[in-house]
């Protein structure tokens, strides 16, 4: 064989030799780091072997996407098994499945394993109990989560279900209602939500926990329009040109201003920014019950508006902030007051027997409801979270709107019962 063939085979086995070498160590895995691999160093564990390379020979193939998601995730990197989360707790039923005993169904209580502080401070916040008994009303609690719950939230849990709710139907609430109100159920096992809700599931992602678009899927709509306010406002703005140069996935005890310029939900309601404390009450930072049709202080109103100040403050200064909050307090004094106003007018006609005393059977009760359940909120919200729009437009000229409504209705119901 000549020379320079078996010279041209040397050189092109060695080339694929090494091109084999160089393929193989950027080959994507779950022991790869810089993909968020379970093992930053050394080899797997044999339980961890057992337990979660087990799974995913099963699940690669049946539900591949959660196997990549897991790989992701800050449970892999730290090397937190399937098992570790998918194992029951007290409470739980177990069930076999392919050689393990695991738990039927995973609640909160399973991240309370690990993450007792966290939940402990979800159970005081309005996403807890009070977000559930909101629809279903007090049934599906113990006499003890009620008692807890009512301790932080007075007549928010101890109450009757949801009588709009209830008029509407069970497949209205089974898709509807319960879709975001289930973030507070109750659970067979004793604990109370899923923090899959925000965080999701195999991902396991503070990321995603910091995205408006996830608190979005609740709060948004004519009730409650938080995300479309927040998209008006300049906060959305500077969020949404921004939002690739942040990092969300900060450790939330070591978040700095540098990781994220610009506040989300997350930031103003739970986060540690620049060393404030970090919390999963949502309720915290509050000062008012914007959601009310007469909005009040909160009992601990100055607490929670001197922390949410302290958010503020890691990007305002002082004046422009009480400025801001002035402003934001007289829309909600003077939204109380009309919504006073139309209250007067109902509760007149039901002073003078015209009513009847069921909810929701007369036309004249869905416009008042709209009035303050829409347009009344939308108003304090807009004032709050800096959508000027939402304000005016779907706010304050709607409220005008429905009480001249409201007015010309009880005319006209008066002038039916008197026959004229």
């Amino acid at each position: 064989m000549p020379f320079k063939a078996v010279f041209g085979s040397v050189v092109i086995g060695s080339a694929l030799i090494v091109a084999a070498f160089v393929l193989n160590a950027r080959r994507p895995g779950i022991g790869n780091p810089s993909i968020g691999g379970a093992f930053l160093a050394g080899q797997p564990s044999a339980s961890f072997v057992r337990a979660t390379g087990k799974c995913a020979e099963c699940h690669r193939q049946e539900t591949a996407a959660v196997v990549h998601q897991y790989e992701m995730s800050v449970h892999a990197a730290k090397g937190v098994s399937c098992l570790d989360c998918h194992q029951a707790v007290e409470g739980q039923t177990e069930m076999a499945h392919s050689g393990f005993l695991i738990a039927g169904q995973l609640t909160a209580a399973n991240c309370k394993s690990c993450h007792t502080t966290e939940y402990e401070q979800y159970l005081r916040s309005r996403h807890a109990a009070p977000a559930w008994a909101a629809v279903s009303g007090s049934q599906d609690f113990t006499v003890e989560q009620i008692a807890f719950s009512e301790r932080f939230h007075p007549g928010w849990v101890d109450r009757p279900a949801n009588a709009l709710a209830l008029l509407e139907g069970q497949s209205a609430i089974t898709k509807g209602c319960i879709e975001c109100h289930d973030i507070g159920k109750p659970n067979l096992d004793g604990s109370i939500g899923s923090c899959t809700a925000c965080h999701a599931r195999h991902i396991a992602s503070v990321r995603l926990a910091r995205r408006p678009e996830t608190c979005g899927q609740c709060h948004m709509g004519p009730d409650h329009a938080q995300l479309e306010i927040y998209h008006e406002s300049k906060h959305g703005v500077l969020y949404n040109d921004l939002k690739y140069f942040m990092n969300l996935s900060a450790d939330p005890k070591q978040l700095t201003t540098r990781d994220m310029s610009v506040p989300t939900c997350a930031t103003c309601h739970m986060s540690g920014l620049d060393g404030l404390k970090v919390t999963h009450d949502t309720t915290e930072r509050l000062s008012y019950w914007l959601f009310a049709d007469i909005s009040d202080k909160r009992p601990a109103f100055e607490r929670g508006q001197a922390e949410m100040k302290e958010v503020c403050l890691k990007c305002h200064a002082q004046t422009p902030i009480d400025t801001f909050y002035r402003e934001a307090e007289q829309v909600v004094s003077d939204t109380n007051e009309k919504v006073r106003i139309a209250a007067e007018i109902i509760q007149g006609l039901r002073d003078e027997g015209l009513l009847t005393p069921e909810p929701f059977d007369e036309p004249i009760e869905f416009v008042y409801f709209d009035l303050w359940h829409y347009y009344g909120r939308t108003a304090k919200h807009g004032a709050f979270m800096g959508g000027a729009d939402f304000v005016q437009w779907h706010g304050n000229y709607e409220l005008l709107l429905k009480t001249t409504e409201l007015k010309k209705m009880a005319e006209e119901i008066r002038a039916k019962h008197e026959g004229r």
